[in-house]
Parts: structure tokens; sequence; C-alpha cells
């Protein structure tokens, strides 16, 4: 029976279900990967670091030894109150004003905290909305249509009932770079 089982659930249910996942969602089952002239240069799940000022800024990533190691998941595990969180967060408050110096927006608190997994390719439409201003006056830009951008990219919850709207970082610093 143990045998059974172990090649029941260990082999066959295994193989089973990644061949319906890569049957029915083979982008998705395939990594989400994304390619520019036949060369894979992201995921649409895995955030990046973006630090230029002309592009979208992510969350911060608590991986390690790099910034959104994939194999690396992980949290900083810091608490609220904990003095080491408190540096990394005036120190990303200093980078976005020292980025975009006129801006007096009180900074979002996605931009300024790691997400669960440090790979997170998402921030609020809030945080997209507070960058704005910086992207489209370097960018050379409007700002209309910079916030367009933001809204064709904002995803909205899912099932219209769990989480709450994101934006892909990702996905809008490519649509950015192709204009």
């Amino acid at each position: 029976m143990l045998l059974a089982m172990t090649v029941l659930t260990g082999v066959v249910y295994p193989l089973a279900i990644t061949g319906l996942a890569r049957l029915f969602f083979h982008w998705q089952a395939d990594g989400s990967r994304l390619e520019d002239n036949g060369r894979v240069t992201g995921s649409a799940w895995i955030g990046q670091q973006f630090d230029n000022p002309r592009d979208f800024w992510p969350r911060l990533s608590a991986t390690s030894p790099f910034p959104y190691n994939a194999t690396s998941s992980s949290g900083s595990n810091y608490g609220p109150l904990n003095a080491s969180r408190r540096k990394a967060m005036e120190a990303r408050q200093a980078a976005l004003r020292s980025a975009d110096p006129g801006n007096r927006s009180p900074v979002p608190i996605d931009l300024l905290t790691a997400s669960g997994s440090g790979l997170d390719p998402h921030i609020s439409p809030e945080a997209a909305a507070y960058q704005a201003p910086r992207i489209a006056r370097l960018r050379g830009l409007p700002l209309a249509e910079v916030r367009r951008l933001i809204a064709r990219h904002t995803e909205p919850r899912q099932f219209g009932v769990l989480g709450e709207p994101v934006v892909n970082v990702l996905l809008l610093n490519r649509e950015l770079d192709r204009r």
C-alpha cells in the first residue's frame, strides 16, 4: 500500500496536474515569462529592481543576497518598532524625495515597506500616482498620459472582493519603455 500511494501521490498525481496546467494555463504554468526579441527578461509575477528615476519603483525587497532573488523568497521579519525597519523606511523615503524633490505628498506606505515574500511585482494605485509626476517630467510625457497608463495597468480586486487593486510595476515600465 505504501509503495502504491507513493507512486500515486508522488508521481502520477503531480504529472497529471502539471499536464493539465500546461494544457489549460500554458502561460501561467510556464512561469508567466516576459520576452523581448526572443530573450526572457522577467516574469509578470516576480518583481524586479528599478532604481532609475525615469521608471516606476516597486516595493522594497527583503530577499538576500540581492533584491528580488526568486530563489530566496522571504520577508524582513522586522516588527513595527524595529530600528532596522525604521532606518530602511527612512532611507527609502529619502531616496524617493531625492528623485522627486518637488513632490511633497505623503509617501504611500507600500513604497516604504517590503512585501511578505520580498518578490511582489505590484504597488498600490496610490503608490503609482505618487510617482506619476516624476515619470512624466523625466520621460517628457504629459501627466495625463502617464495616469492613463497607470489606469490601464491597474488590476481590480480578484473576483471583485478579494484583495486590493494593484499595479504591476514591471508591465507598466515595459510599456513606458516601448513608447
